[in-house]
């Protein structure tokens, strides 16, 4: 029963921060309540008994994407007024799509009733035999049937990762990009100029300087 409980405390808490995160004014606060529903999430993982997903959540999903979120929101001058200025343009087919969301929601709760959880029951039970965690289970798992599958998922990372890498440092036209070698390699010679211009006269700021 006190699993029951701290399943709806946190179901609950998650249920409210994901409707914070789309009714807040201030992007930044969306944000905020976006990592409140992720630590929810990873406590209710903990309930069920898999901490590896709830790990994984709070540092790959709180320590990386949505901080990440932030510093995108808070560093960019983002025009939100002009992003609001189509919403009612898009106003029908969202209402339509909340209507069919409310019809689903109301279809479940419907046949939901208050009742025992029974989480125990859910947990692995090839893990448990073996006298082994869920994370330790999963590390076998991975490393030895499917280490091949999981080798290539990461060739595959790897690839996606060099070819964003190659399409950033890629040579176009008009864009200025720094040379460590040129400037390291400069002398006083090349480096400064002195000028002696007549007076009334300009400076060519850019003569002499590579």
């Amino acid at each position: 029963m006190i699993q029951a409980a701290i399943f709806y405390l946190l179901a609950g808490a998650t249920v409210l921060a994901g409707i914070m995160v789309i009714s807040a004014r201030n992007p930044v606060h969306s944000v905020l309540w976006l990592i409140f529903a992720f630590v929810n999430a990873a406590g209710l993982f903990l309930v069920i008994g898999a901490e590896f997903l709830a790990m994984l959540l709070v540092i790959v999903y709180v320590g990386a994407v949505a901080v990440l979120f932030l510093f995108v929101v808070m560093m960019l001058d983002i025009d939100f007024a002009s992003l609001r200025a189509g919403f009612l343009n898009h106003l029908p087919l969202s209402m339509l799509l909340g209507a069919v969301l409310a019809a689903e929601l109301i279809l479940v709760a419907s046949a939901w009733s208050f009742g025992d959880l029974a989480l125990e029951a859910r947990a692995a039970p090839a893990a448990a035999r073996a006298g082994l965690s869920n994370t330790q289970a999963l590390g076998t798992l991975l490393y030895t049937d499917y280490v091949l599958v999981f080798q290539a998922a990461g060739l595959i990372l790897l690839t996606a990762m060099i070819g964003a890498i190659v399409l950033t440092h890629r040579s176009r036209a008009g864009v200025k990009r720094q040379s460590v070698a040129a400037q390291t390699a400069r002398t006083p010679e090349t480096a400064v100029a002195l000028e002696r211009p007549a007076v009334g006269a300009g400076v060519d700021t850019g003569a002499g300087v590579p």
